[in-house]
């Protein structure tokens, strides 16, 4: 009897389904794991011997039924479904996701100077105002502060990073020479937001110390790095003197690049021997050890490789703008 009622029950259920969902509840209420045939063959063991064959075979039946009634149905609903399918349609695009093209810059970089045996480090955003000036040979009301309108924050002393040379600062206080490091990140000036400026932008610095360290040695440093970054083997660059309290002797470096159609020295980076006074203040002998330093701007970098007009264009978003560097 009680086969006979669940037959009657699921055939009903049957004519009156709608969809593929509906269809899914009946197969899982009569043959799922815990449904109503589970049940009646767990109880086919307290049926009467001289009965238990019939039962069994009743309830084979009914599942075998079920199956098919199942089966058919859900074919029926595929074909349904692919019949309202219109295959010249296009396809759902997913689109690809992708790296900032500053981080792109920035790893291109780490690679590079990684090539060149510099190793990468990182370091606060938030910094003290000797690591970023008075250990770089920038004391109070050194004029040189007016180079970099700094961003104070409420705690004396403490102030947003306006270069990464803090990093070489601290690698310097906690490491002993030979030292190799570039560091790149995020600096912050009290700057105009305008075509040229940005009060957030970043840089890549690298240090390197040892003993008997020579000019003509960040020449070939600077002049593989450039070349390698610019894809250019016969990039010519230029080395002019320049000023910066923490090297001596300094220089700005520039390439030949083509701008608006004629060619022009551009100013990418600056650099130079690092100074006495920052290798004393990091407790560091310049009577044994010397180095040079070197710095860049990546949004600089970039602006000139891709001929980019506008720094503004890197921080405001924009897809159309953005989509075309995803590598």
């Amino acid at each position: 009897m009680e086969i006979e009622r669940l037959l009657e029950e699921a055939k009903k259920e049957l004519e009156e389904i709608k969809s593929p969902e509906d269809l899914e509840k009946i197969r899982i209420k009569y043959l799922g794991r815990k449904g109503e045939l589970k049940k009646l063959f767990e109880n086919l063991k307290n049926i009467q011997p001289e009965k238990r064959k019939e039962y069994g075979r009743k309830l084979n039946e009914l599942k075998i039924f079920l199956e098919e009634e199942i089966r058919k149905r859900r074919e029926r609903f595929e074909k349904k479904e692919k019949k309202e399918i219109d295959p010249t349609l296009p396809g759902v695009y997913k689109e690809r996701g992708y790296l900032h093209i500053l981080k792109e810059e920035i790893k291109r970089i780490e690679e590079i100077l990684v090539g060149l045996c510099f190793e990468i480090e990182k370091g606060p955003e938030i910094e003290t105002e000797f690591n970023n000036f008075e250990a770089l040979n920038i004391p109070e009301h050194h004029p040189a502060r007016d180079m970099q309108a700094t961003l104070f924050l409420e705690k004396e002393k403490i102030i947003l990073r306006t270069h990464t040379s803090p990093i070489q600062i601290r690698t310097m206080l906690k490491k002993r020479p030979p030292i190799r490091i570039c560091a790149p990140g995020r600096v912050y000036r009290r700057d105009a937001f305008d075509a040229s400026h940005s009060p957030v932008f970043h840089q890549v610095e690298g240090l390197y110390i040892d003993k008997d360290v020579t000019f003509s040695n960040l020449k070939g440093t600077m002049e593989i790095f450039l070349r390698e970054y610019f894809e250019k083997k016969d990039l010519e660059i230029k080395f002019a003197p320049s000023y910066f309290p923490f090297t001596e002797p300094s220089a700005e470096v520039a390439i030949l690049w083509e701008r608006n159609g004629k060619k022009e020295f551009l100013e990418v980076a600056g650099c130079g021997m690092v100074h006495p006074n920052v290798l004393k203040n990091c407790n560091i002998d310049p009577e044994e050890w010397n180095g040079y330093a070197f710095g860049m701007g990546v949004e600089r970098l970039c602006m000139v490789k891709y001929s980019i007009p506008d720094i503004r264009l890197f921080f405001e978003n924009e897809k159309r703008f953005l989509k075309q560097f995803s590598f």
